[in-house]
């Protein structure tokens, strides 16, 4: 074995390497856990180093090419003790989600700033152009790399914050001015213009009172990840420790006829190899979803037919990754390849080849025509409605397949603890799920397992699902030993999951007044190879294209329908994107119709405060739902912010060309967002609060912070409550055995429900606070006395610190320890709303479409965190912005994928990402903590309508499938 001399981070450091070692891997052996593996090519710049200065992919770089050089990763620039201006600058503004690819985006800076101390905005994106992060949408590491030069340079910098304006609650919402940047054109030429401005907050007056709700406060996790400490799944190393790899199906839909493992069984170094032959035939469903799971029991850890290219087919661990990867090729297997069909409206039609023919899988609801369910729900009077009906409007439309593409991959770890308990470290949003599922694969009970769960590289709904973690608790219950399992970017694509493809088909009735009366809507669901998440996915499509405007008569009809390809999931939205894209086309077609502005059209429709939500009740998630009626809304004014902000009435309707170039024109499109917050009657969180002898509290809780804040904003609920600064909040999340139960991190539900079971945990320590004062410090009444400032505060004056009052409820009196564990779960599930528009240009000769601006407002309620929430509005844009334009899962006649990296599958990236504008228009929802809403999945839900509309209002063509390719238009143009 080879050795190599080179400087690592300023330190001579000689090392043994292997012949194909890659760089990558020898940085974290050597312990410089803040390099990342994102794919295999480089193309995410997760893995980015400097080699002399320089930004490398050390993914792509042997080690033995570093012989001679110097090498610098992010513990060579600045650690969580002394942080370097840099690091500084990402914590406070806010630019670390979830955090996994900010060591390569300050590197990259580091080196930017080394060559130019005063960079332009379109200089830090050139430079952050290799580097994926459109969790962030690049918005925040960019206002970042530009304060920290600022500061590099000696130059004063104002505390970040985001804009705010405290104002009456409406119909007051306008006795306040937005300066530009937000109003004005969105022209100018993208390399140079500015695309980076603060949020704006419009503020109630009902949250001017808060110390620490509502306030830019840094994230709890930003220090350590700023540092690029080793808090990922995969920052691990343990006494040998196994590689896991999982051998895939090249075809389709086959028959695993014959199996032979005992070439790679006799691979020395290699430890184990499973098939269908050697686990249990265990039948579930992997989503990660409440107890009972929706059926059907569609799957098995290992099966003797396979249905999708990608499918699982074997399972092996080894000494190395690559003794693993090369046991899989000396697997034989014999496959009776069968008729495969990839559509779903073939796949319903007699004679189709059926997927699953297994008697045993339970809960198919027409095996034979591979119909997995069908739905159907209605409210109201069909024959009365749709005879007030003058006019009556249908159209079908349809959406793709995309991926969640978080670029920390999945991984997990298992071993045996000392107490021969299984422990599954694991990148998961559902980790009480997950012990739960995987119990019975594994034949162990669930007092015999741990689920962990570190920080996530990102989650977006793909890990809302029990993928990979059975795969590798086999393997160790195999060999005894600790096995890591990562999946590669290709099987991301493959053998993950992703968002549901669907032909919608609407029938709406509109009377004389021109108001909608009746509305049909008809979904074909591809639910791919497997069930899982099929039923709640579409019944939450048909919740949400139904209700933005809540036709008296509703009704919804779905066939979720088996194909053979790769299996679809949850992704962020959850079927939201699918159902507004379609109603929002639709609608906006229907005034085109009618000779009405599109917006006073929506506006007229669209649901009020105070109206019942018509299919809350016949259409919950899996089974019957719960009676809600909006009891916040601020969607009038975020159109109306919206509309003012970018000329709606100055520009819509009127041909734009940008000058002395005909071909190329301009429109402006909008449409209605509106979403849930969490699953009404469903969903709980639980929380369990501590104070400790310094006054300082101990919050545990189940929530899973995928890089939303999440932490952040319960340890504010928390700290609001107690009258405590944040840094007082100590937070253990995301752990079996140590937190308490929670359901997960899906259907916007974090702030809302664990939110709420922080806020009574915490409501029930401040009362014993007040009382263990009242009665043995201060002998008053309870009433007289306030916490405020680590103190508690009689109304004459006196006071008491937090840490006196510790010490002397558990040494002194009454001796007991001051904690508290609560529960949350919520009948109401109170909509978010939001108005999203967008500016395009668009080239009449090829079909490009150029995205020049987005702008959303929104009401989330409060928003706890402003600087978190804008992140996770700019991001969800961004990730919109990808699947209404240029993202798209596509497969060969033989279902096999033809994107599998980033270079086929195009993600934004920095140079490329358009204006993006945020506004709160906050108001303050009653039955959340402290006023809030979600506010996590609908930026996800109006971008793809809100691009139709200005494409329309451009070429005066509506386009009703996506994604809004050139091609797309082109022909568009040409059939009008």
């Amino acid at each position: 074995m080879p050795t190599i001399t080179f400087t690592l981070n300023h330190e001579p450091v000689t090392t043994h390497v292997a012949a194909h070692e890659r760089l990558l891997r020898t940085v974290r052996r050597l312990g410089c856990y803040s390099v990342k593996f994102g794919d295999e090519h480089g193309l995410t710049g997760a893995d980015t180093v400097l080699l002399d200065g320089v930004p490398v992919n050390s993914q792509t770089m042997l080690a033995a090419q570093a012989d001679g050089h110097t090498v610098l990763t992010l513990e060579g620039i600045g650690s969580s003790k002394h942080l370097h201006p840099l690091q500084k600058a990402f914590i406070e503004t806010g630019a670390i989600q979830s955090g996994y690819t900010t060591p390569a985006q300050i590197l990259v800076a580091f080196a930017l700033l080394k060559q130019n101390p005063n960079p332009t905005e379109a200089e830090v994106r050139a430079a952050l152009n290799g580097v994926l992060d459109r969790e962030t949408a690049y918005i925040k590491p960019v206002q970042a790399i530009l304060r920290a030069a600022a500061v590099l340079r000696g130059e004063e910098v104002p505390p970040f914050e985001p804009l705010e304006r405290a104002i009456p609650a409406p119909p007051g919402l306008f006795d306040f001015a937005i300066e530009p940047p937000f109003f004005g054109d969105a022209g100018g030429d993208v390399q140079t213009r500015v695309r980076t401005h603060p949020a704006v907050v419009v503020t109630p007056p009902e949250v001017s009172q808060f110390k620490t709700v509502g306030k830019p406060e840094p994230k709890v996790d930003a220090v350590k990840l700023a540092a690029g400490k080793p808090v990922f799944t995969d920052d691990i190393e343990m006494p040998g420790m196994l590689h896991g790899a999982l051998l895939t199906s090249p075809h389709a839909h086959a028959r695993i006829t014959q199996i032979d493992a005992s070439r790679a069984r006799a691979l020395p170094g290699v430890h184990a190899v499973l098939t269908h032959e050697d686990v249990a035939r265990v039948y579930y469903a992997s989503g990660g979803q409440s107890y009972p799971n929706p059926k059907p029991y569609d799957q098995v850890s290992l099966d003797n037919k396979v249905r999708h290219v990608g499918d699982r087919v074997a399972v092996v661990a080894a000494e190395t990754h690559e003794i693993a990867l090369e046991a899989l090729t000396l697997i034989e297997v014999e496959y009776e390849v069968l008729p495969a069909v990839f559509d779903p409206v073939e796949a319903m039609k007699d004679g189709s080849p059926v997927i699953h023919d297994d008697p045993a899988v339970d809960g198919i609801h027409d095996r034979a025509h591979n119909i997995v369910h069908h739905i159907h729900a209605e409210t109201g009077d069909a024959e009365a409605q749709f005879g007030k009906a003058t006019r009556v409007f249908e159209g079908e439309y349809r959406v793709h397949q995309v991926q969640q593409s978080s670029i920390e991959t999945h991984v997990t770890v298992t071993w045996w603890d000392e107490d021969d308990r299984l422990v599954i470290r694991t990148s998961t949003q559902v980790p009480f799920h997950v012990r739960r599922m995987v119990a019975p694969l594994i034949g162990l009970p669930v007092k015999r397992i741990r689920v962990i769960k570190p920080r996530i590289g990102g989650g977006f709904g793909g890990k809302q699902e029990m993928l990979i973690e059975d795969l590798c608790a086999h393997l160790t219950i195999a060999t005894g030993r600790p096995v890591r399992f990562e999946y590669s970017r290709e099987q991301e694509f493959t053998s993950a999951r992703s968002r549901h493809p669907q032909i919608i088909h609407f029938k709406t009735g509109v009377d004389a007044n021109n108001r909608i009366v009746a509305c049909e809507m008809h979904i074909t669901a591809n639910t791919g190879a497997y069930g899982t998440h099929g039923l709640t996915v579409q019944m939450v499509s048909g919740f949400r294209g139904l209700t933005t405007y809540n036709a008296p008569y509703s009704k919804f009809t779905c066939d979720v329908v088996y194909t053979n390809l790769p299996t679809p999931g949850a992704y962020r939205g959850y079927g939201a994107p699918q159902a507004l894209f379609a109603v929002e086309v639709h609608v906006e077609e229907i005034a085109a119709a009618l000779g009405i502005d599109a917006l006073e059209f929506k506006r007229l429709n669209w649901i009020k405060q105070g109206d019942t939500l018509m299919m809350a009740v016949a259409l919950g998630e899996g089974r019957e739902g719960k009676p809600q009626v909006v009891t916040t809304s601020a969607l009038e004014e975020c159109m109306d912010i919206g509309a003012r902000a970018l000329g709606w009435s100055q520009k819509r309707g009127v041909a734009r060309t940008v000058p002395g170039k005909p071909h190329l024109k301009k429109g402006i499109g909008m449409a209605v967002a509106m979403h849930g917050t969490g699953i009404a009657g469903l969903d709980m969180g639980a929380a369990s609060l501590k104070m400790n002898d310094d006054g300082s509290f101990n919050l545990l809780f189940g929530a899973t912070d995928l890089g939303t804040g999440a932490d952040t904003v319960l340890a504010q609920i928390a700290a609001e409550t107690l009258g405590v600064p944040l840094n007082d909040i100590i937070v253990y999340a995301s752990d079996t055995d140590m937190t308490p139960f929670d359901t997960g991190a899906y259907a916007s539900s974090t702030t809302y429900i664990s939110g709420g079971a922080v806020l009574k945990a915490a409501e029930e320590v401040r009362e014993q606070i007040l009382d263990h004062v009242a009665k043995h410090m201060l002998n008053c009444s309870p009433a007289d006395l306030e916490l405020e400032d680590r103190q508690v505060i009689h109304k004459d004056g006196r006071t008491v610190t937090l840490e006196e009052v510790a010490l002397h409820s558990l040494h002194q009196a009454d001796q007991k320890q001051i904690m508290a564990t609560a529960s949350h779960m919520s009948e109401l599930s109170p909509p978010p709303f939001a108005a999203q528009f967008a500016e395009v240009t668009v080239d009449t000769i090829t079909g490009q479409v150029t995205v020049d601006r987005l702008f959303f407002a929104v009401d989330c309620g409060v928003a706890i965190n402003p600087i978190t929430a804008s992140g996770q509005v700019e991001g969800g844009m961004l990730q919109a912005l990808g699947y209404g334009h240029c993202e798209q899962m596509v497969y060969d006649e033989q279902g096999a994928s033809l994107a599998t990296d980033f270079a086929r599958y195009h993600l934004y990236r920095a140079d490329e990402t358009p204006q993006l504008d945020v506004v709160f228009v906050e108001t303050y929802e009653p039955s959340g903590p402290y006023g809030a809403k979600a506010v996590a999945e609908i930026p996800k839900d109006g971008v793809a309508p809100a691009l139709s509309s200005a494409i329309y209002d451009a070429i005066g063509v509506h386009l009703r499938e996506l994604p809004l390719t050139p091609e797309k238009v082109w022909r568009a143009m040409q059939e009008s």
